[in-house]
């Protein structure tokens, strides 16, 4: 099983990712400083090494610079910066990949395996992985080809517009996703940085789902980030 050091200061995402590679036999070692993990990854000696950029202590493009003269395995940069000069300062001091936080969790997953696969080492459980029909996440139950929802085994009246932006949320549970990727794959179009319908519509999905509308716990509002649904908050 690979190793992966998962260094993000964040718990609930750190949780979150490594539960998600856990599943499909990736072993993951969280960290939650930056200057703590320079030691940690050279005393661990982890397959591949998975790095925030905004780290305490220490940076994510500082520690990919003072990681890569001393470990041969992969560095992958994980961030929510949609930067073409961080993307450029990462790979040129020895990122092998640049995946934002937006990114699907099967895509991450591809993209680490890519990693494994020039070294190697491949998952047992690297087979492809298919869309979804029916997620489950605790007491929430979510038909995709029936387009039903089922919260304690009661049903949910959803217009189209809402269960497709919950259907968007619940494929990438554990993953935040930005207003412009909900606007791109649910509306075909560019978000202008204005529009508050996507605010509106999380809005309305959480009274309809119960969740509290001033200080959610089942579908978080991630400051600057986006939007996240928490696997765990349906139990």
């Amino acid at each position: 099983m690979p190793r992966v050091l998962f260094v993000e200061d964040d718990p609930e995402i750190g949780q979150l990712i490594s539960s998600w590679l856990g599943r499909h036999d990736i072993d993951v070692l969280l960290e939650t400083r930056g200057d703590l993990a320079l030691a940690r990854a050279l005393a661990e000696r982890p397959d591949l090494v998975l790095l925030d950029i905004m780290l305490p202590g220490l940076d994510g493009l500082s520690l990919c610079r003072d990681l890569r003269p001393r470990f041969a395995g992969p560095i992958v940069m994980l961030t929510s910066l949609d930067s073409d000069m961080n993307q450029i300062l990462s790979l040129e001091l020895g990122a092998n990949d640049y995946i934002l936080k937006t990114t699907p969790p099967p895509v991450l997953l591809a993209r680490l395996r890519v990693q494994f696969r020039q070294q190697g080492q491949v998952p047992q459980s690297a087979a492809l992985i298919t869309p979804p029909q029916r997620l489950q996440f605790g007491r929430l139950r979510i038909d995709g080809p029936g387009r039903d929802v089922r919260l304690d085994g009661n049903s949910i009246p959803l217009s189209t517009s809402d269960f497709d932006l919950l259907w968007e949320l619940a494929c990438h549970a554990g993953q935040i996703l930005g207003r412009e990727a909900l606007f791109r794959n649910l509306r075909s179009r560019d978000y202008d940085g204005q529009d508050r319908s996507m605010d509106v519509a999380i809005s309305r999905l959480r009274r309809k789902l119960g969740d509290d509308t001033t200080h959610p716990t089942r579908i978080k509002t991630v400051r600057q980030k986006g939007y996240l649904l928490v696997p765990q908050a349906w139990d």
